[in-house]
């Protein structure tokens, strides 16, 4: 099965709410745990619109989800590698885009990292909740 495919059966049954399905089916599979799928799916848009003016954005964004990947997997350097690398594409958009309260993902991420920096061999998604993000409808 293709990479094209896999992303077609991702994205079944995701409620777009108007946005483009990759992007709301990220939200879709990140909030469910499912980091990797999220990466997946958004990366589908992301290879469209990767030199667009959301590119960075879309690429923030896997980055964000590719670190609760490694998080999940208890890779804790590259976890807060990712952490810092999504901040550097998320941090010049602004408090809101698309629907995406930036501001408050960028204050998640953070707190993610410094967790990680503070207690470099715990993994933090031992003993905190799973992240969530809230896309608006339009």
């Amino acid at each position: 099965m293709s990479k094209a495919d896999t992303v077609r059966l991702l994205l079944v049954g995701v409620e777009s709410h108007g946005w483009p399905v990759e992007y709301a089916g990220y939200f879709h599979h990140f909030n469910a745990g499912r980091y990797y799928e999220a990466h997946d799916v958004l990366e589908q848009l992301w290879l469209v619109d990767r030199k667009g003016p959301h590119g960075d954005f879309y690429k923030g964004l896997i980055q964000f989800a590719g670190a609760f990947v490694h998080l999940q997997k208890g890779r804790l350097g590259p976890s807060l590698a990712l952490f810092k690398l999504s901040r550097r594409y998320l941090d010049p958009f602004g408090p809101a885009l698309l629907g995406l309260d930036l501001a408050g993902l960028l204050r998640m991420n953070a707190d993610w990292a410094l967790a990680l920096e503070n207690a470099p061999t715990q993994n933090p998604f031992q003993h905190r909740a799973p992240p969530r993000l809230v896309l608006e409808h339009i």
